[in-house]
């Protein structure tokens, strides 16, 4: 099967953790989209939907599944997201789509995190996926400093060659050259330095189900 494939049959499967007439929250990304798109044409009954980014808002309105703000509403059902690496704990490396902020939001509103992702992206350790970290602007060069003080790189990301801007109007800077035996001490220690919005790291507010898409079907970890 093809990658496309494969998050196309992850997409349908998350289906099953969708509750009747409870609000969800949706992620962002490529796998997330199969599910929105699955979700549009299954004719589950929801009330709507708790969105972690303006793309992902966009085609849900789009297949007429209303869209809420998360201050109006109070606790999720379920979280539905995808991940660039998840290790055998239900640890997480979130961030590729640039959304990572919002994700982590709108999972800590959410009763239960369904992770869905192709068997490549379960992995030992993590940090083979560099690591996103949603930054202020002024601090990006002092931060790029402190990651290369733990013997890593920090590279300011890019799109047409200006700093990519966030949803929040923040930039990223991605973190290679780690591998995180402790997800959560790592987490807990960035989050602390100033200028820090967001680390791309999901180790408290981790999966507790994973659908793995392989070449054989689905197969579910529970952490």
């Amino acid at each position: 099967m093809t990658q496309d494939e494969l998050k196309t049959l992850v997409g349908h499967a998350a289906l099953a953790y969708v509750p009747e007439g409870e609000l969800i929250g949706v992620g962002t990304g490529s796998t997330v989209n199969k599910f929105i798109d699955a979700l549009g044409a299954s004719g589950k009954k929801i009330p709507g939907a708790v969105s972690s980014s303006v793309a992902s808002t966009e085609r849900l309105l789009a297949l007429g599944i209303p869209v809420f703000d998360a201050n109006e509403v109070g606790d999720l059902a379920v979280y539905i997201d995808g991940a660039d690496e998840i290790d055998h704990a239900g640890h997480m490396i979130k961030g590729g789509g640039a959304a990572l902020t919002r994700e982590k939001i709108v999972a800590a509103q959410s009763r239960q995190f369904v992770c869905i992702a192709d068997e490549s992206k379960l992995v030992k350790a993590l940090g083979k996926f560099p690591i996103p970290v949603e930054v202020i602007p002024m601090s990006a060069q002092h931060l790029c400093r402190r990651f290369i003080s733990m013997g890593a790189t920090a590279t300011l990301r890019l799109k047409d060659g200006q700093p990519l801007v966030t949803d929040n109007g923040q930039h990223i800077l991605d973190v290679a050259g780690l591998q995180l035996a402790d997800p959560l001490a790592f987490e807990t220690q960035v989050s602390q330095w100033p200028g820090v919005i967001t680390v791309g790291v999901f180790a408290y507010q981790k999966a507790q189900v994973c659908l793995l898409a392989t070449a054989n079907g689905i197969k579910t970890l529970s952490f």
